[in-house]
């Protein structure tokens, strides 16, 4: 089989509660609710692949069977999807229509990336959910709670999913390397995994995808770890060793030269390696502290358009301010 032929996410998606990655204590109590049938309205708050859509899709195949499942629940990406209009024609009608057969039977409605949903289409939505019939569930899954007004947040039962550990993560990825039969060399096995890992920042849908892409693009079986870190908006080791040490040596100049000459990378990832490198470097506790805070507000200005090189250089100039002689 080609292994382009079906996104790895999608294929070793968990289909049951025991095959969620972590995340035991949310599982386990929906595990309860599933299984008493008393089933409230729900909201999944938490990290990027952690699991939020993966345990919805369970809950809703647990209690709804077979031909029923497609015409008894609604999948939206809120985000992309549920405005006023939708809201008013398609989710209402959704959650008024009786079914032919049994007019009780159960249905869901999977919002994903519900915090997106505008808040004047929100108060439509908490309208509809406290008129819904007892057979009618809501799941809403989001990044960020604080985003969700609180007439809906108090309507629903809240889990929050955290990002998962390297170990959970690891075992995963060597699970899918087995299926799959992929080679690669057995001296650079533990570093690769420990390189995914840091690339997802414990996003489990991110570490199957940069494996995935790394065997597409044929760099497994040389195992090109720089060349990985670059596709994925990374800089290699290389780049980022002769960074540091021309931060440690104070020369800015060069510091911005190797920032600029840089080709594709995101500012977000780089921020990342940087913070990762600052203990290596002579800067005492409190610089430390205002080092952080002031990678806060680059990571601010960038997301609201500012200059990426601009900002990345103003940082690196900070750092080398505050390492001590």
């Amino acid at each position: 089989m080609n292994k382009l032929e079906k996104p790895w996410v999608e294929k070793y998606r968990p289909r049951k509660f025991d095959e969620i990655v972590s995340q035991s204590i949310a599982v386990n109590n929906l595990r309860k609710f599933t299984n008493s049938g008393n089933m409230p309205h729900l909201i999944f708050s938490g990290p990027a692949g952690t699991g939020k859509t993966s345990t919805a899709l369970i809950i809703a195949r647990e209690m709804i069977k077979g031909e029923k499942y497609i015409r008894n629940v609604l999948e939206l990406n809120a985000s992309d999807t549920v405005r006023m209009d939708y809201v008013r024609s398609v989710i209402k009608d959704f959650v008024s229509q009786k079914m032919i057969i049994e007019e009780n039977s159960l249905k869901f409605i999977i919002l994903d990336e519900a915090d997106n949903i505008p808040g004047q289409v929100q108060q439509a939505l908490r309208r509809i959910i406290e008129q819904a019939s007892s057979n009618v569930k809501f799941i809403l899954l989001c990044n960020y709670i604080n985003r969700i007004i609180d007439p809906i947040v108090s309507r629903c039962a809240v889990f929050r999913f955290v990002n998962l550990p390297e170990s959970e993560i690891t075992e995963r990825l060597k699970y899918i390397t087995k299926q799959e039969k992929i080679k690669f060399p057995q001296d650079k096995q533990e570093i690769f995994y420990k390189m995914l890992f840091f690339i997802s920042g414990g996003d489990l849908r991110r570490a199957i995808n940069t494996l995935q892409m790394s065997v597409a693009l044929e760099l497994i079986e040389n195992l090109d770890l720089n060349e990985i870190l670059r596709i994925s908006g990374f800089l290699d080791n290389t780049t980022l060793d002769k960074l540091i040490n021309t931060i440690k040596t104070k020369d800015f100049k060069a510091s911005k030269q190797i920032i600029e000459g840089v080709g594709n990378f995101d500012s977000r990832n780089f921020i990342k390696q940087l913070i990762n490198v600052l203990p290596k470097l002579n800067i005492n506790h409190q610089n430390l502290n205002s080092i952080l805070s002031y990678i806060g507000t680059i990571d601010y200005r960038v997301n609201q358009g500012g200059d990426k090189n601009i900002q990345l250089t103003s940082l690196i100039a900070e750092i080398i301010k505050s390492i001590n002689n």
